[in-house]
C-alpha cells in the first residue's frame, strides 16, 4: 500500500456537504492500493453534527486530530450569538441580522482573516506535520479546500519536503459565489488572489468538481485541471421497498441561501394553486437542512406557507430516505455569476434516487447538462416562468396518473468508487513521477 496524507478540515462527526467528498474516497482508496491517513482539526467548529457518518471510515485508518483555535467565540459574542449556535457558511441567514453588525463582521472576516477564519492553524499545522513525516513518510498529499488554509498547510510541506501535491477544490477560492459580498480591501483582495495563485501554480496536480470551473481556474493561472465531480455512495441506498409520498411532494434537501431562493418559482407554484384546485390541495413543499430566512419570507409572500414543511436537521442516512421517498426532487442553483459550473453534492444523490429532479438555473450550466445525460429531470433558467409552469404541470399529470416513474439513465461514472479510481489514478501519476 502506498501512503497518501489528507488534509481536511472536515471530518466526522462533522456534518453537512463538506465532509462527504474525501470520507468516501478514504472508504474506498484502500480498493485501489491506497492507504489514507487523515490530517484534521480536534475540536473544529462545524456547522451539524451527524455521527451516522461514522460508519464510512475504514477500519484501522489513521486519523490524525490536533487541536485548532479559531475566533468564533469572539465572532459570536460580536454578532449576539451564542456559544453553542454553530456558524453557517456561504451567508446563509437562518435568524434575522443587525445590518450594521452583520456588515462590519462580514468585512471582519473577508480582510483579517484571509483566507479564512482557520488561518492560525496553518502554521502549528507545518510544524507538526513535518516531525510526523520525518518518521512517518508518505508517497502523496491530498489538500481539500474549503476552507483554503488546508492548501497553505500542504504548500507549506511541498515547499520543505517536495512531496507529490494533489490540490483539490471543492468550492473555488476567489471565484466562490460569495467571494464579493467579503467587503475587501484592494489590499485584501490582493493577498487572496496572490494565494491562490501560489497554490494553482504549485501543486503538482489539482481538481475540481465542474467543467466550468476547470475553465475559470484556467484563466486565473493556465494549466491542466482536473474534473473529478463529486457522487453517490450506492451503500447509502436501499430503493428496493422505498414508499413514495402520497401528496405531490417537492423536497429540497440541504443548505439553501439567499441566492439559491428562486422567487420566480415560488410565483408560479402560487399561480398555479388559484387556477388548479386539485393542484392546490396535492401540493407539498419540504426542505430538509438550514435555509436562508428570506425563502420563508418568499413562501408567506405568495400563500404557500400552509404547504410548507421545515425541517432543519437529520442525519445523512435519513436525509436520503427522505429524498428516496419524494415526488419530485427541487435543485436550486446560485443565481450567481459562476453558475455555469455549480453542481451541488446533491444532485448525484438524487440521480441515486431515481426520482425526477426539477432545476432551477442556466439550462447550459454543468447541472444541467448531468440531469440531461442521466435522463433524470428538467432544468428550467432562473427567470423563465413559462417553462417552469409548463414543466410543474407535465410533472402534475403525470403524478395524477401514477405515471411519475424512476429515471433510468446511467449514473454508474458518478459512484464514489469509479470516482476514487480515477482520484487514485492521478495519485499513482504523481508517486510514479517523483
Amino acid at each position: 500500500m502506498k501512503r497518501v496524507l489528507i488534509i481536511t478540515y472536515y471530518w466526522p462527526p462533522s456534518g453537512g456537504a463538506g465532509v462527504q467528498r474525501w470520507l468516501k474516497f478514504a472508504k474506498y482508496l484502500r480498493n485501489f492500493g491506497w492507504e489514507p491517513v487523515i490530517y484534521t482539526p480536534e475540536n473544529p467548529e462545524y456547522p451539524e453534527a451527524d455521527k451516522s457518518l461514522f460508519k464510512d471510515i475504514p477500519t484501522g485508518i489513521e486519523v490524525i486530530k490536533r487541536p485548532i483555535w479559531e475566533p468564533y467565540n469572539a465572532y459570536k459574542r460580536f454578532i449576539g450569538q451564542k456559544k453553542e449556535d454553530k456558524i453557517q457558511s456561504g451567508f446563509l441567514t437562518v435568524k434575522k441580522k443587525n445590518p450594521l453588525i452583520d456588515n462590519i463582521s462580514v468585512w471582519i472576516r473577508g480582510n483579517l482573516f484571509i483566507p479564512d477564519a482557520r488561518r492560525f492553524w496553518i502554521k502549528p499545522s507545518i510544524r507538526f506535520l513535518l516531525k510526523y513525516l520525518a518518521s512517518h513518510p508518505v508517497d502523496a498529499m491530498v489538500s481539500t479546500g474549503p476552507p483554503h488554509s488546508m492548501h497553505l498547510i500542504a504548500l507549506g510541506l511541498k515547499n520543505k519536503l517536495n512531496i507529490p501535491w494533489l490540490a483539490d477544490f471543492r468550492d473555488p477560492w476567489t471565484g466562490i459565489d460569495f467571494y464579493q459580498k467579503l467587503r475587501l480591501t484592494k489590499q485584501a483582495d490582493k493577498k487572496h488572489h496572490r494565494l491562490e495563485k501560489k497554490v494553482l501554480s504549485t501543486a503538482d496536480r489539482v481538481t475540481i468538481v465542474s467543467w466550468n470551473w476547470a475553465l475559470d481556474l484556467n484563466w486565473l493561472f493556465p494549466r491542466h485541471y482536473d474534473v473529478i465531480t463529486n457522487g453517490f455512495d450506492p451503500d447509502d441506498f436501499s430503493l428496493s421497498d422505498q414508499k413514495i409520498a402520497k401528496t405531490f411532494e417537492l423536497t429540497h434537501i440541504g443548505s439553501l441561501n439567499k441566492d439559491r431562493n428562486p422567487e420566480f418559482l415560488w410565483e408560479v407554484l402560487a399561480e398555479i394553486c388559484s387556477e388548479n384546485a386539485g393542484f392546490s390541495d396535492d401540493l407539498r413543499l419540504r426542505f430538509i437542512g438550514k435555509c436562508d430566512v428570506s425563502l420563508f419570507q418568499c413562501l408567506e409572500k405568495y400563500g404557500l406557507s400552509s404547504r410548507t414543511q421545515k425541517i432543519e436537521y437529520m442525519p445523512h442516512e435519513e436525509v436520503l430516505d427522505e429524498a428516496a421517498g419524494s415526488q419530485v426532487l427541487l435543485l436550486l442553483l446560485n443565481n450567481t455569476p459562476n453558475v455555469m459550473g455549480i453542481v451541488p453534492g446533491k444532485i448525484f444523490e438524487y440521480l441515486a434516487t431515481r426520482r425526477p429532479v426539477f432545476c432551477i438555473g442556466r439550462t447550459g450550466g454543468d447541472s444541467a447538462r448531468i440531469i440531461r445525460e442521466a435522463q433524470a429531470g428538467i432544468t428550467c433558467d432562473f427567470d423563465d416562468k413559462t417553462s417552469m409552469k409548463t414543466a410543474l404541470l407535465d410533472l402534475y399529470d403525470r403524478y395524477k396518473q401514477g405515471s411519475l416513474q424512476n429515471s433510468e439513465g446511467e449514473i454508474d461514472s458518478f459512484s464514489r468508487k469509479a470516482l476514487t479510481e480515477k482520484i487514485s489514478s492521478l495519485l499513482n501519476e504523481l508517486s510514479d513521477a517523483r
